[in-house]
């Protein structure tokens, strides 16, 4: 596959990330030393054969203006949406769609993480279909006695469970069919369109990843980040 798209969701105003998002975007909060969010991003999309990004860009977009350019840095190009009013996770994309090839990746630009995300597009064009979402493993310690109860009496109880389950990684393959049929500038979450993919029986692709990720949505997960980007560096920029 050559000639791949990434569409990078760059707009939100990252207030789970206060005061580091006060005067920057939260894409190009700096990781470690040298990089910010952003930058490692658009490096990987480029070692791994993707010629085109558009970004997503709203709160302090000109500043993700000035930093990006038109991609030539990085020897990819890369175009710009603005959104005026907050759309969501997939109301962004669908305003685009006329700019997009038929099948691309979608990805949040606050994302960490050493996957390869022309693979996830791989397999989301070959198993063809309607969404392709990337998911990680999480386990949940509660550090509590669980009780389940029925009229006032214990039916079930579980000494401080664990509980495991997958969560999305913000990384995403898609198609622009699955988009087409939904109104054009509106929000849209990406929970709006998996649970009407599931009313309609187009059930989403899965993508289990089990290497590095961090979302970089909380100060402890950037605080986590920036402690281990010495360590994880090498994975995340090969070459770079």
């Amino acid at each position: 596959m050559s000639g791949l798209h990434a569409v990078i969701l760059a707009g939100g105003k990252g207030v789970r990330l206060r005061p580091y998002t006060s005067r920057l975007p939260k894409p190009l909060v700096p990781i470690g030393d040298q990089f910010s969010i952003l930058e490692i991003v658009l490096a990987q999309l480029a070692q791994q054969g993707f010629s085109s990004v558009t970004l997503a860009i709203g709160y302090l977009g000109h500043l993700i203006r000035a930093f990006v350019n038109d991609g030539s840095r990085w020897n990819m190009s890369v175009d710009y949406v603005t959104e005026d009013t907050p759309l969501g996770t997939m109301g962004p994309v669908r305003t685009m769609l006329d700019r997009l090839p038929e099948h691309f990746l979608v990805m949040n630009g606050d994302v960490l993480t050493d996957i390869d995300f022309a693979d996830v597009l791989r397999h989301h064009r070959a198993q063809n279909a309607p969404l392709t979402v990337a998911t990680y493993a999480r386990e949940v310690v509660i550090d509590f006695g669980v009780l389940s109860t029925v009229d006032r009496r214990v039916v079930h109880f579980v000494e401080k469970p664990t509980i495991n389950y997958r969560v999305s990684m913000g990384v995403y393959g898609l198609s622009r069919r699955t988009l087409e049929p939904y109104t054009l500038g509106m929000p849209f979450g990406f929970d709006d369109l998996v649970l009407d993919l599931l009313a309609r029986s187009e059930p989403p692709g899965e993508y289990p990843f089990d290497g590095y990720w961090l979302d970089i949505g909380r100060p402890d997960d950037y605080d986590r980040a920036n402690a281990e980007f010495d360590s994880v560096k090498g994975t995340l920029l090969k070459g770079a």
